[in-house]
């Protein structure tokens, strides 16, 4: 892909400098080095060798067993979260949006970069302008002179107003401002990129507890279901109508079953934790939401947009080419380097011996001054040019593979999502089928028909089931929520949330 295009040779020759600075005078400022060129998009339309079925399957009657159509080229809502269809999810989100010390501390990142372009502009693209004012006290000592008479004493007024002006021939200020311009943008892009992995992870983190809730209920009931039968157990050991390993096999489960529940427990409270923080509160605090399943719906509609535009809506690789075009602009302050410097200064002011004519028409006092330097010899420049051709390439590099990275997760997601419907389309069969078996079971463990240790798988097999239930149709929102994300989660190039300013795009600021 074309990253750049370079409007000027190497360091010039010094038999055509002569020519170069009158030229250059008389038709305006040229900033030398490459002018960055967005990178081009990819060609591909899609993200795997094998084509992308138009929807998932189903497990209808099933929570979270809808069919999932993927939508080519439908736009990604910017609060794409609400699609859950959780009114407590929507609140939160937005609190945590408003609450996060994490943007809050991208937020002033964005401004330090905006105060820093705007440092550099007043100082390199404006006159510096300095007004003095003095007075001093003076003694002569006309013996020592050889003079006749004794020594005097005489008073000097001055004040005066200096100029100073660094004549920017071959655009050297330019391209600086350039690449403060561009730091702005990777700035407003991390900001953006903080937003959207925000909002991603309240939303998982919110599911993750719905998860871990609904599952230690399911625990607890089977618990509680497996105690009643290990009591009923030990009275028929001492009856003698069962052997001693049933009971000891039952309570074996039991006590399986009972430690796997503090485990999900401590998920549970360590999802909490993590609630609080991301919403900008301690680990302690009371006011976070308790999601359950029933609080979320599965979106039906899925937006796929096509790789072209991915390049666009994706913070990451917006960031990626900014920084490419702040090495490019680098690389055009590190040519200029080699090129005459120009300063200009002026000077305007009044000298006397009394104050009170220190302003008259006698005491006027001016000066003009112009100066060129030109490196004739500075053995590291030409390696400065190369230094910084090498982080631009290494950027090209970088946003390549950022790129690359953005195709592959985007290919993940998509992928994932058809086999979660697959999982979830078998998960919730084999819910049915276990459930369906243990009635049976039980019945005919009831009428002596089968023995106990029957009757302890089907229980366990119904429990292992169930709980997979839970993990699958909470994997299907997860997921979901992962490609909202890998698609840019609504945010595409020129939208902003961070405060507005008055400072340029870099875009604005790369013109000659």
């Amino acid at each position: 892909m074309t990253l750049y295009s370079d409007n000027t040779k190497w360091l010039p020759r010094l038999n055509i400098l002569a020519l170069l600075v009158p030229t250059t005078m008389l038709f305006g400022c040229a900033s030398v080095g490459p002018d960055f060129i967005q990178p081009e998009p990819p060609a591909d339309n899609g993200y795997n060798v094998k084509k992308l079925p138009e929807h998932t399957v189903s497990a209808p009657g099933a929570r979270m067993g809808e069919m999932q159509n993927f939508a080519i080229g439908k736009k990604v809502p910017e609060t794409w979260w609400q699609n859950f269809g959780s009114s407590k999810l929507n609140a939160f989100v937005d609190q945590a949006l408003h609450a996060s010390p994490s943007l809050a501390a991208a937020q002033a990142t964005l401004l330090q970069a905006q105060q820093t372009y705007a440092a550099q502009s007043g100082s390199s693209q404006y006159p510096q302008v300095n007004a003095k004012l003095g007075a001093q006290r003076q003694g002569t000592n006309n013996s020592g002179m050889g003079l006749a008479g004794g020594d005097r004493v005489f008073e000097l007024y001055n004040a005066g107003v200096a100029v100073s002006y660094n004549l920017d021939l071959f655009g050297g200020n330019k391209r600086a401002l350039e690449s403060y311009a561009a730091q702005i943008d990777y700035q407003h892009y991390q900001l953006e990129g903080a937003r959207l992995t925000l909002a991603a992870n309240v939303v998982t983190a919110a599911m993750m507890q719905a998860q871990y809730a609904a599952q230690i209920l399911a625990s607890n009931a089977i618990l509680a279901a497996q105690q009643s039968q290990l009591d009923i157990t030990r009275k028929r050991v001492k009856l003698g109508a069962v052997s001693r390993s049933d009971e000891l096999s039952l309570q074996t489960q039991v006590e399986q079953t009972r430690a796997g529940i503090p485990t999900l427990r401590n998920k549970l409270e360590q999802t909490n934790h993590l609630l609080a923080v991301l919403a900008g509160q301690a680990p302690g605090a009371t006011e976070i939401p308790q999601f359950h399943l029933e609080d979320f719906s599965l979106p039906t509609e899925l937006p796929v947009v096509v790789p072209s535009e991915l390049v666009r809506q994706r913070p990451d690789i917006q960031a990626s080419e900014a920084l490419l075009h702040v090495a490019s602009a680098q690389y055009g302050v590190a040519i200029s380097n080699g090129y005459p410097q120009i300063n200009l200064t002026a000077n305007l002011g009044s000298q006397a011996l009394t104050a009170s004519s220190l302003f008259g028409a006698g005491s006027l006092v001016w000066g003009l001054a112009g100066q060129i330097a030109q490196p004739l010899f500075n053995a590291g420049l030409k390696a400065g040019v190369k230094s910084a051709e090498a982080g631009f390439d290494a950027a090209a590099a970088n946003y390549r593979q950022t790129v690359l990275q953005a195709l592959r997760n985007v290919a993940d997601v998509l992928r994932t999502l058809d086999n979660d419907a697959q999982t979830m389309q078998a998960q919730v069969a084999a819910n049915e089928a276990a459930q369906s078996a243990l009635n049976l079971i039980q019945q005919q463990y009831q009428l002596g028909g089968l023995s106990y240790l029957q009757l302890l798988s089907a229980q366990q097999q119904t429990q292992q089931t169930r709980i997979n239930l839970i993990a699958a149709q909470i994997q299907r929102l997860t997921d979901t929520a992962a490609l909202y994300q890998a698609m840019g989660g609504g945010w595409v190039a020129g939208d902003s949330h961070a405060k507005p300013v008055d400072i340029p795009k870099s875009a604005d600021t790369a013109v000659n």
